[in-house]
Formats: structure tokens, sequence, C-alpha cells
């Protein structure tokens, strides 16, 4: 029922979610334990832009991305300079525009997640004699797992699910930056409906499995912390 350049597609999609969500983690985690852990006049202004995609329309971001990415954009003459070329209309753009648009999925359930630890655990890792680093790999993150998990499957199924930023600053090249959103665009714009639903259908359940799994996640942490209380 797929057709050669549907899966093309799916699996262009699959591909760039996985780079960004790799990369959110990479970035976003410290980030999020920064706004968790600072007292900075900053942390309200970086919440905001980390949030901002939350509120803001997608081709908004798209368009903006565009300009600054573009030839005469200051992005984009940097790009230049650095022999990297341009980003527009190229998978490269579509990772960049991805990271921006899908940040605040990754880095707020991670910052809760830090936040609900609270400063009981880090003070006894301080007296037994652990460094701030070791602190943070073996007390911090193994007590954030719930908040990555949460944050992985959020951030990839966002990227997936992706329409306007990734057609605005991506436009639609087969293999290249036709991802599963636009392949059903281009499906209804042709009248083909069947092609359209087969796709819609297969997001549709896509999207049913990753809130089911976020859910159940949930419930074990719940579940996880209530056994462990004294």
């Amino acid at each position: 029922m797929l057709t050669a350049a549907d899966w093309a597609a799916i699996v262009l999609t699959l591909k760039l979610a996985t780079l960004v969500t790799l990369l959110l983690l990479l970035l976003g985690t410290p980030l999020a334990w920064w706004l968790a852990r600072t007292r900075s006049v900053w942390r309200g202004p970086v919440s905001a832009l980390v949030a901002m995609p939350l509120v803001l329309p997608p081709t908004v971001l798209g368009f903006y991305l565009l300009l600054a990415l573009g030839p005469n954009g200051p992005l984009g003459q940097l790009t230049q300079a650095l022999g990297v070329g341009l980003l527009p209309f190229s998978f490269s753009g579509l990772v960049l525009a991805s990271l921006l648009y899908s940040l605040p999925f990754v880095v707020q359930p991670i910052q809760n997640a830090m936040e609900a630890m609270g400063e009981r655990p880090l003070e006894v890792a301080a007296t037994l004699g652990a460094g701030p680093l070791d602190r943070f790999f073996t007390v911090v993150l193994p007590q954030a797992k719930p908040g990555l998990l949460t944050a992985a499957v959020l951030g990839f199924a966002h990227t997936v699910g992706e329409f306007g930023v990734v057609l605005m600053i991506g436009g639609n090249i087969p293999a290249e930056t036709r991802v599963i959103s636009v392949q059903i665009y281009d499906h209804v714009e042709a009248l083909n409906y069947t092609q359209a639903h087969a796709l819609s259908l297969l997001m549709l359940v896509f999207s049913f499995v990753v809130l089911l799994l976020m859910y159940s996640l949930n419930r074990n942490s719940r579940l996880n912390f209530s056994l462990s209380r004294p």
C-alpha cells in the first residue's frame, strides 16, 4: 500500500527524529540542570526562550530561521564563511530547525525531574566526598532517569510530527527534506486520499503508542517513588 516515496519519507523522518533526539539529550540535559539550579537573573529570559516554541506558530519560527540562515542572514553568512554552505532546503537545516522547535519538549521534563530531586541526595553525596562532576553523573542523572526517558519519547515524537517548520526551512525535496508530514500533505493536495489515509493511520497508531509509553513511564516512576519512601 505504501509507495517507494512513502517509505523514503518514513526512513528520512526516523533518521531525523533519532539524530535530533540524541543531540537534544546531549545539549538539553546540562541546560536543564543549569535552569534547575541557577539563581541567575538570566534564568527567566532563558526559560522563556526555551519555552517559546510551545506558543510560537511553527511557520513564524521557520520564517525567521529562513531569513537568518539565508545568504544575507547572519547565520547564513557565517556558514558560508566556514565553508559549510547554506543550510535551508537541506537535511542539516532540518536538524537545526527541529532542535530549536523540539527543545522545550526535552528540556522541561528533565528540568522538572531534577527540581523534584531536592537537595538531600546532593548533600549526602557531598559529605561522602563526591565532587560536582561525580554528583552529576552518579546522583543527578540516575535520579532524573524518568525525566530523561520522558524527554526522549517526547522529543522523538514531536520531531516525527513536525510540519510547518520543516516545510519552511526544508521545502519538499524527495529523499532529502520530504518527511512524513509533508508527504501526507502532498498526497492530500494530489487528491490521493488512499495514500494519505495509509500514512495518516500510521501516524495515528504511532501517536497512540507514544502516549501510552509516556503514561506508562510516568506511572512506573510514581510507583517506584512511592515504594522507595520510608
